[in-house]
């Protein structure tokens, strides 16, 4: 029989469940030193710089194709392997892993809900000893743009009735208040929804409700019927929104690469 396929989003019990699972590939994403304190059995390394470029002043670029294709393959990696990704800070570094597969179009993957602060606070099994991964995968990257939203793709939409832009800084990065581009701002009809809002810390950094998400989202006029881009700084927190919307059920979301270091740092962009 075939194996039951695993959600998006994945409970720590749930993962418990079926470690040692066939093409299983689970990513700790974290500094070195965390990984050794503790980490999901079986689980590999990845430090988030791996996975995305930089081109100053512009920060959190997608990576070469073939050097994407190349991380891929070292993690043991294949086009049928189902990824479970998780961090120590709340899901912004695995939601950008995953999101980056799904501009690959690796489509088995999950997020583990909470992370590592839900897996070591609710005493799951962890280890110390370090994995390496096992077999020779073969991986063929190529970009799709369906996930991804540009800077002329955005400026083409502006203003337009079905779009909608979420903004996932803090209310002071939007307003301008702290900037960390040339100029300080949000881009014009966004709305704003600081990614920590979306936790639920009594809950170990697991998202929130979907009914309460749902809530939030509607009371900024972001509803399904919107294809939703989402941005950051370097499209870090808003990684984490696109696979929050892409639980909720949103059927059009895109990301914006460069996000505000690229918005923010060019001059013929319109900031609000």
């Amino acid at each position: 029989m075939p194996e039951t396929p695993l959600p998006l989003i994945l409970e720590p019990e749930q993962l418990e469940a079926e470690l040692g699972r066939e093409n299983l590939v689970i990513l700790h994403i974290s500094k070195p030193q965390r990984y050794q304190e503790f980490h999901v059995p079986g689980a590999l390394l990845v430090e988030g710089h791996r996975f995305v470029r930089a081109q100053k002043p512009v920060f959190g670029l997608l990576p070469e194709a073939d050097d994407f294709a190349r991380l891929l393959e070292s993690l043991g990696v294949g086009p049928d392997s189902h990824v479970v990704c998780y961090d120590d800070e709340g899901g912004g570094w695995a939601s950008r892993l995953l999101w980056t597969l799904e501009v690959a179009g690796h489509r088995n993957y999950s997020l583990l809900n909470g992370g590592l602060v839900a897996w070591v606070n609710e005493g799951f099994p962890c280890s110390r000893e370090a994995v390496s991964a096992t077999g020779d995968s073969v991986y063929d990257v190529r970009w799709r743009e369906e996930p991804v939203a540009t800077t002329d793709y955005i400026l083409s939409r502006l203003g337009e009735a079905d779009l909608g832009l979420l903004d996932s800084r803090t209310p002071e990065e939007f307003s301008g208040a702290k900037r960390f581009s040339s100029r300080g701002g949000h881009i014009p009809g966004a709305a704003n929804l600081n990614w920590l809002d979306t936790m639920d810390r009594s809950r170990n950094l697991r998202f929130k409700p979907q009914d309460e998400l749902r809530d939030m989202l509607q009371q900024r006029g972001l509803d399904e019927e919107r294809e939703i881009v989402c941005y950051c700084q370097s499209h870090h927190r808003s990684s984490h929104a696109c696979i929050m919307l892409e639980s909720l059920g949103y059927p059009r979301v895109k990301g914006y690469p460069g996000s505000w270091s690229e918005w923010g740092n060019r001059s013929d962009t319109p900031v609000e």
